[in-house]
């Protein structure tokens, strides 16, 4: 008997099952409005110098106060970051043409002096009521703090990674997910009620470590208390919840145009998942794996009840789960670390590559993903456009990885998204349509390749250490997503440079690709001897056993996509 057998004796997609996955499934649809809450609580609204406190603004129009008090930067629009050091009453009377700053004044900037903003900004919150741009004047000089908030977040991601997942191993999903849920309430409960900038960078930092904790967790008793045979759907369908979300976002923040209330708005939902999470059952595999038997029987028991098999749920006993776990374990012995990664020559080659190539692809999706203003189209329509193109993104790339093989589609997706990229630094600005649909190009093979390289990254590394190299890859991921804000700083001295990484890293990457081998309808290595030897003898079809194993791993896959 196997663990399996037992899972299918107290109702294996029984009523509990359906309940559990739907409930574990709610939140991840919030998910994606902390990934991308930046977008719109850090839209940088247009803004210039206030006004010389000895101008009466009520004598004058908006135009006729810019006029006289900002010069015209190189691009021949308002400057943002200068202004007049006394304000030019004589270019009052030099309008009556569409563009009353090219009446002689610009040439005249030349011959009068220039200053900062030292009476602070003004901005046209048309759009927004308030951002964290606005409150705390995070424009010019300070401008680089917006992407440093970003990267904050992404390194509580990466933090929360390394200390949710050991914990969880070892005090259990359950708990964890419980402080999870807290912390997100918590710490987005203090973001929107932040007195300063820094303070909103620690509780955003908070954010991202919950982060982790949720999508480990969370995905994890998903896949822990489904049978093999509907992980992989529940484990596909729970990822595009994450997909929804990022829609729910939109329609969340076009309705509430304060970053304060935005921030409540999807942070609130927390407490009641925190509450109604008390419910959740802890994974019973952990619990027998964790010397926890006489839990995991009641355990077992109390999803039988439910699920109205209360008899059989009764014939559980310690005895019949540990030989149920100790046929399932019997592959498990050995202590492996990160270092055995890259002690043979094919493992460190693949996990280079594989580094490579998910360090890229997080690199230059957070970079399009976190930066849509500068395509000059409406935010909320282009966060709705780069939400929906996952979809089908997604659908494509499957089919790809099934007929054609995952090392083409691996490098198609990521050469292809490259090269759309280093095509939109090619279009004229004023090209906002071109723009926008070559972003949306891009952005949805960015998300083809991560569908792809969980799956494949999984079929790659052997059985005793794929766990370990799941956790590498993902970090690289991590430390991807944290470069890419910092990179859009390089863009104020020279415009087209970020665009340039951004499309270059996978195209090189996609060229690395090619040196991992093939996997579609191969075996599963077991053991690191397995990697080095794959490709010296001929190709056996896939084992119905091993295709077993290949759907728990892309299942257990989708618990490092959060």
């Amino acid at each position: 008997m196997a663990f399996g057998d037992l899972l299918e004796q107290v109702g294996s997609t029984g009523r509990f099952q359906i309940l559990h996955v739907t409930l574990l499934c709610i939140p991840v649809l919030m998910m994606a409005s902390h990934n991308l809450l930046q977008n719109f609580v850090a839209a940088v609204p247009p803004h210039y110098c206030s006004a010389h406190s000895n101008v009466s603004q009520n004598q004058l129009s908006p135009e006729d106060m810019l006029r006289i008090t900002v010069p015209l930067d190189q691009k021949g629009a308002p400057h943002r970051c200068q202004r007049y050091a006394a304000p030019q009453w004589h270019l009052l009377a030099e309008n009556g043409t569409s563009n009353p700053w090219k009446q002689g004044g610009a040439e005249d900037d030349l011959d009068v002096d220039i200053q900062g903003c030292t009476d602070g900004w003004s901005y046209n919150m048309t759009e927004m009521s308030s951002t964290i741009i606005s409150d705390w004047h995070l424009v010019c000089d300070m401008r680089s703090l917006k992407q440093m908030g970003q990267t904050v977040y992404m390194g509580g991601v990466l933090v929360g990674a390394l200390v949710f997942g050991s914990l969880s191993d070892r005090y259990g999903r359950r708990i964890l997910l419980l402080i999870s849920y807290l912390l997100m309430a918590v710490s987005g409960t203090c973001v929107a009620f932040s007195t300063s900038f820094s303070l909103f960078c620690v509780f955003r930092f908070g954010c991202g470590m919950a982060l982790s904790g949720l999508g480990l967790n969370t995905f994890s008793l998903i896949v822990e208390w489904i049978p093999t045979r509907v992980r992989t759907m529940v484990g596909t369908l729970t990822g595009y919840c994450y997909t929804v979300g990022q829609l729910i976002l939109v329609g969340i923040a076009y309705f509430v145009r304060d970053w304060r209330w935005l921030t409540l708005a999807v942070s609130l939902p927390f407490y009641v998942f925190f509450l109604y999470s008390w419910w959740f059952h802890e994974s019973s595999r952990w619990l027998a794996i964790s010397n926890q038997s006489d839990r995991a029987v009641k355990t077992l028991q109390s999803v039988a009840k439910f699920n109205g098999r209360r008899e059989e749920g009764e014939k559980i006993d310690i005895k019949m789960l540990h030989e149920s776990m100790k046929k399932e374990m019997s592959s498990s012995h050995g202590t492996y670390t990160v270092l055995d990664l890259f002690r043979t020559p094919k493992m460190r080659l693949m996990t280079i590559c594989l580094s490579a190539v998910w360090l890229s692809t997080s690199f230059a999706y957070y970079g399009l993903a976190m930066d849509l203003q500068k395509f000059g189209v409406d935010i909320y329509l282009i966060q709705v456009i780069f939400g929906a193109v996952d979809i089908p993104a997604k659908v494509i790339i499957t089919i790809s990885m099934s007929f054609v093989g995952r090392r083409p589609s691996q490098c198609g997706a990521l050469i292809f998204a490259g090269v759309t990229i280093l095509l939109n630094l090619l279009v004229p600005y004023d090209k906002q349509t071109i723009r926008t649909c070559l972003a949306v190009v891009g952005k949805g093979c960015l998300a083809a390749s991560f569908n792809c390289c969980y799956l494949y990254s999984g079929e790659l590394y052997p059985t005793i250490i794929r766990q370990n190299g799941m956790g590498w890859v993902s970090m690289m991921a991590r430390v991807g997503a944290m470069v890419a804000p910092m990179v859009l700083l390089m863009g104020d001295s020279i415009t087209w440079l970020p665009g340039l990484i951004y499309g270059g890293a996978p195209i090189l990457t996609g060229v690395a690709a090619i040196f991992l081998p093939e996997t579609l309808g191969s075996p599963l290595p077991d053991t690191i001897q397995d990697v080095e030897d794959r490709g010296s003898g001929t190709n056996s079809k896939m084992s119905p056993k091993e295709a077993i194993i290949l759907q728990d791993t892309q299942a257990n896959l989708l618990k490092q996509a959060a």
